[in-house]
């Protein structure tokens, strides 16, 4: 499904699309990834734009492309079930997504199927979850900052 965002056209595909949407999209000249991100509608479950006729799910995989010939701007918005949050990796196509899927995963827990290397990249390896899930306890652990003037 197609939409027009800000004079920008975005394709609204399911995780089983995504990969097939993605190739032709390199094939019709988008060379260039620019960006690739995700959003948690748990606490916002209708505060999206999209078509009445896309189910939404709790995650959405953002991605941004661009034609440099045509200089066109393509946004791809995958919706990725929250029971089963994997979609296919993009790193065949575009490489330069590799760090981008990491960060994904790292921060939304959100796999890539198919990525080379599908580890956390920001947080450490033993950190439990995935802190920009809505549903992330956040403030329970005081963080002590070094670099901190005492109170007055």
């Amino acid at each position: 499904m197609a939409s027009e965002i800000s004079s920008q056209t975005v394709l609204f595909v399911t995780v089983d699309e995504y990969l097939e949407v993605a190739t032709a999209a390199r094939n019709d000249g988008f060379d260039q990834l620019v960006d690739l991100t995700a959003v948690d509608y748990l606490s916002y479950p209708g505060a999206r734009i999209r078509p009445a006729d896309v189910k939404p799910e709790r995650f959405e995989v953002v991605v941004q492309l661009i034609n440099h010939t045509s200089r066109e701007r393509l946004g791809l918005r995958v919706q990725v079930p929250a029971d089963e949050p994997i979609a296919p990796s993009l790193f065949d196509l575009w490489p330069g997504c590799e760090n981008l899927e990491r960060e994904v995963f790292d921060m939304f827990g959100i796999e890539f199927a198919e990525h080379p290397d599908m580890s956390r990249i920001l947080m450490p390896e033993d950190w439990i979850g995935h802190p920009l899930r809505k549903d992330f306890a956040v403030g329970d652990v005081p963080v002590q900052f070094s670099e901190a003037s005492a109170p007055r």
